[in-house]
């Protein structure tokens, strides 16, 4: 399959205009909140299929933060305010709350940087609402692990999933999307870009690993 540099773009091409890219530059080490344990093995499977393919890491803690990737699972928005410290994560986590609620929102994730712009921790919030309940655990987790793992546009998933079912029943990322990560997290390529060049380097990255 050939991609086009323009439908690359796409995905990290933010709705005011941006080209913002970003990955992580340090080793994943994840924690999860609100789960049974079968659903933590289900995550934990999808973080590490993706860390494969990504050829990055994970680790048991980070140096710095203990754990850099949280997800939380809740069935209210409320139950955020009642989590001990997270106020001193989350900026302004009150008035996030409300405005999450009056969107009728079921999912959101907060981003942090290091000092180069790579991804230092992302915090993944997922309220369980009657949409998600309807979805199975397989593509609620690989969900969540695709969209913490770059730094994609805020429109990226919005017409297109980032995962598919295929005839066997079975849960698969989608093609594009496990190209494009593979493709971004070659050695040679930049933890950081917000030139839409980027997206030509990520074309041909592919097109290379492809014919080799």
């Amino acid at each position: 399959m050939k991609y086009q540099s323009d439908a690359i773009e796409e995905y990290f091409t933010r709705s005011d205009g941006q080209y913002i890219f970003a990955r992580w530059g340090r080793p994943i080490a994840p924690v999860v909140f609100g789960v049974q344990d079968k659903t933590l093995v289900t995550l934990k499977t999808a973080i590490q299929s993706l860390t494969i393919i990504a050829n990055h890491e994970m680790a048991e803690t980070d140096p710095e933060l203990g754990s850099n990737a949280m997800f939380f699972f809740f069935l209210s928005w409320d139950e955020l305010l009642e989590v001990k410290d997270l106020d001193r994560i989350v900026p302004d986590l009150g008035n996030l709350v409300g405005r999450l609620k009056s969107l009728n929102a079921n999912q959101y994730r907060f981003f942090r940087f290091d000092e180069s712009g790579g991804i230092k921790a992302v915090f993944a919030f997922v309220c369980m609402d009657e949409n998600l309940k309807t979805v199975s655990a397989e593509v609620l987790c690989l969900n969540q692990v695709v969209q913490m793992f770059l730094l994609w546009s805020d429109e990226a998933f919005k017409s297109k999933s980032p995962t598919l079912i295929a005839k066997n029943g079975r849960v698969m990322l989608n093609p594009v999307v496990s190209d494009i990560i593979k493709a971004v997290y070659d050695p040679t390529m930049p933890i950081v870009s917000n030139d839409k060049s980027h997206a030509l380097r990520v074309r041909a990255r592919i097109d290379l690993f492809r014919n080799n």
